[in-house]
């Protein structure tokens, strides 16, 4: 099959500008700049979550292997220059009027908070009929024309839309070339409310395919109506960005900034702040345990996501989700055994991997849970919401232990299986989680995307 010229479509941009680039220009005023030749960690840095973990290596790698001639990525990203570049990749950026991103932002976040369970779908009944859905489509209509722009001057192969953010792109491309759309985030028909699905059926129908990220979301996609057209491929990572483990002095370093004693035995919780993310389950688990496990710490990663950060759309939810933690801490008076991090560097983050005694996943509802995964590759021992995507991959007791996210006295009774283990389990735990990482590895999800791709290019 000849190579491929394949256009990205994601809300997150790839990666997030840190300082104005271009000679102190706005970067709004900056046409197009080079990464290579900025610094990272500096100039830019690239976005936490699953476009960075997930379609970035994708594209990499099937660039690599020959697959694809060149990519194009067009996500949402107001305070970035208008292109970037990266070997092989077009960063393309969108930007909306401050007034009118606001409006998007709060249909999303009711889209984000209904299919997590957050909130009734009572509640968010009639949301594509309100003024702030209109600002929703809006947003879709741009990036769409700007893709279009693109598609006449480039003439793409295939288009990949990623996320219900951009769930409307496919409708409004107005093509026939292929059009692939991934759905990441938790997909539970039963919260649909009814007058929304005539919607989302009819956006769906202008993909050629379907890709999500568990078979119950597939089932229920079936449920909805979408057949033979969904297909199931589970997140993944690379286990090659996790080869070299940090040194003793990395570790010790990392540990010594964040206040981590070497007596402390410590459970590491890796999302960002966001309520859907149940770090409030796991400090109530803590607050069970705080007598029985006296050395045990949690040790909270991450900050916003892209929308909550000042560059992307300045949604406050994760400064008001950190101090509510605070205070729910405070009252249970165990403040002195919690830390938070915020955003770490990706060396810090594997230090931390590496001085966990086990990991978190304690989300109220999670799309699939790709820190799982990074759990196995670090060897570390991980307890997973039984509400995520990846509990489908988990045998409790042989790669992982579940709970119910509702239940504090669930996750505290793992807490404590855990760290008084006598490393039978453990081990146990380590080499199952060891095999499970298999499955969702960088390769085995390229082979099926390739496949994929051929199928719907006509390879």
């Amino acid at each position: 099959m000849p190579k491929l010229r394949l256009l990205v479509n994601t809300q997150t941009p790839l990666v997030q500008f840190l300082r104005r680039p271009g000679a102190g220009r706005p970067a709004a005023e900056t046409p197009s700049v080079d990464l290579t030749r900025l610094t990272e960690g500096i100039d830019y840095r690239f976005s936490p979550g699953g476009v960075t973990r997930m379609v970035f290596p994708l594209v990499r790698k099937l660039l690599a292997d020959g697959v694809l001639e060149s990519a194009h990525w067009v996500s949402l990203n107001p305070n970035a220059p208008v292109t970037a570049e990266l070997p092989g990749i077009t960063l393309h950026h969108v930007r909306i009027d401050p007034e009118r991103m606001a409006g998007y932002g709060t249909t999303k976040e009711a889209i984000w908070a209904t299919a997590h369970g957050l909130v009734s779908k009572s509640k968010t009944e009639g949301l594509f009929w309100t003024d702030d859905a209109t600002e929703y489509t809006f947003y879709n209509r741009t990036t769409a024309m700007r893709i279009r722009e693109l598609d006449h001057d480039l003439d793409f192969d295939l288009f990949y839309i990623h996320d219900f953010q951009q769930l409307p792109i496919g409708q409004m491309l107005g093509t026939l070339k292929p059009k692939l759309f991934r759905w990441h985030i938790p997909f539970d028909v039963s919260a649909i409310p009814s007058d929304w699905r005539p919607v989302i059926r009819r956006y769906l129908s202008a993909y050629d395919r379907i890709v999500v990220s568990s078979d119950r979301y597939r089932r229920d996609l079936e449920r909805l109506g979408q057949r033979d057209d969904v297909l199931r491929i589970y997140p993944y990572i690379d286990p090659g960005e996790y080869k070299t483990s940090p040194t003793s002095a990395e570790v010790r370093a990392t540990c010594e900034k964040f206040g981590i004693s070497p007596r402390d035995t410590v459970g590491l919780v890796v999302a960002r702040m966001d309520p859907t993310k149940g770090q409030d389950r796991a400090l109530a688990a803590l607050s069970l345990v705080k007598t029985a496990l006296p050395t045990l710490r949690l040790v909270f990663v991450g900050n916003g996501s892209f929308s909550s950060s000042k560059g992307g759309l300045g949604l406050s939810k994760s400064e008001s989700w950190r101090a509510q933690l605070d205070e729910k801490a405070r009252k249970a008076e165990i403040s002195d055994r919690v830390v938070f991090t915020g955003h770490v560097t990706q060396p810090e983050l594997d230090a931390l991997y590496e001085r966990s005694d086990f990991t978190v996943l304690p989300s109220i509802n999670e799309g699939f849970g790709l820190v799982v995964v990074e759990s196995w590759i670090h060897r570390r021992p991980a307890l997973v919401t039984d509400r995520a995507g990846v509990a489908e991959l988990i045998t409790d007791g042989e790669n992982g232990l579940l709970f119910n996210p509702e239940s504090a006295t669930g996750l505290a009774r793992q807490m404590r299986r855990i760290a008084l283990d006598d490393g039978t389990l453990r081990r146990r735990l380590v080499e199952g989680g060891r095999r499970a990482a298999r499955t969702c590895s960088l390769d085995t999800a390229a082979r099926q995307e390739r496949e994929l791709f051929e199928e719907l290019v006509g390879g």
